[in-house]
């Protein structure tokens, strides 16, 4: 295996690695669990269990993140997040450490589809909320905690990517515009905030329309308050937007900041992943399009 190659999984890797190091959960059928993620695979174990493992060195990092915060994060959050009930090893030729979960049951939200968008607004304003008011001490920072500047060389290039694919129909100039006027706008200058900092639809969860869990908090830490407003556009659509702000009280700034980053994401990631993960492709052309009409 090179840096930067997955490494390869199967059912009976994972089967090993349990009962080898968790005999009690030795019985318990494992299948892979599809998802649109790249870098962890998720196995349910038997009903009530999940294991996470990461593909690439990259994510490794985040078990002992997940596996030392999630613990004190939960207590302090209105929605249900991962419950870490065992620390694996490496073994069996898997060389990183992984992680057993709870299972958390639920459904992906998708734009377009939700059957509660004002509800779920309210839901996710309130985990947000939750988060930034947590205090906890010796925080990381978080994986997009830094300044708006940080992500200036790799939007350029994604945008100068998007150029050379005009079958993707994306208005480079607007989305150049965009980036650029939330370089202008005022930093966050505040102390830094807990973040989840990845908040996708993939790792979200839902029931009857409504947000039962969050996941995958890989990426969590401290800094601007702007990085956990991504569902406002990957998500929300224009009226639950607004209820999402309102609920989250969000200046002008902030906001402009919060809709470049989800807007520097997705156009890094589309022309990454367009060949490779429809959902990721998906969710980044999505995030383009409501960006820029609400630009406009």
């Amino acid at each position: 295996m090179t840096p930067g190659q997955p490494h390869p999984l199967d059912d009976d890797l994972v089967r090993r690695l349990v009962a080898g190091q968790f005999p009690r959960w030795a019985a318990l059928p494992v299948r892979r669990h599809p998802s649109g993620g790249t870098v962890n695979a998720v196995y349910r174990l038997g009903e009530d269990l999940a294991v996470r493992l990461p593909l690439l060195e990259s994510g490794a990092k985040d078990v002992a993140l997940e596996q030392e915060w999630l613990p004190r994060l939960a207590p302090s959050l209105p929605t249900a997040i991962p419950e870490v009930v065992g620390a694996g090893e490496p073994a069996e030729g898997y060389p990183w450490p992984w992680s057993v979960y709870g299972w958390r049951t639920g459904e992906h939200p998708e734009a377009e589809a939700l059957a509660k968008p004002l509800a779920l607004a309210e839901d996710l304003a309130g985990f947000v909320a939750a988060m930034r008011s947590i205090t906890l001490p010796r925080a990381p920072r978080a994986h997009r905690g830094g300044p708006l500047t940080e992500l200036d060389p790799w939007t350029r290039a994604a945008i100068g990517e998007l150029r050379g694919l005009p079958q993707e129909g994306i208005d480079c100039d607007a989305a150049l515009a965009v980036w650029e006027q939330a370089l202008r706008a005022p930093g966050w200058t505040g102390e830094p905030v807990w973040l989840h900092a990845d908040l996708m639809p993939g790792n979200l969860l839902l029931e009857n329309g409504r947000l039962t869990s969050v996941i995958d908090f890989g990426c969590t830490g401290t800094g601007d308050p702007a990085c956990d407003l991504f569902p406002a556009w990957n998500l929300l659509p224009a009226g639950a937007r607004e209820v999402f702000r309102e609920a989250l009280g969000v200046d002008d700034a902030t906001w402009a900041r919060g809709r470049a980053r989800t807007l520097s994401q997705a156009l890094v990631a589309l022309p990454y992943y367009r060949e490779t993960n429809a959902t990721m492709a998906n969710t980044a052309r999505h995030v383009i399009r409501t960006v820029l009409a609400e630009a406009r």
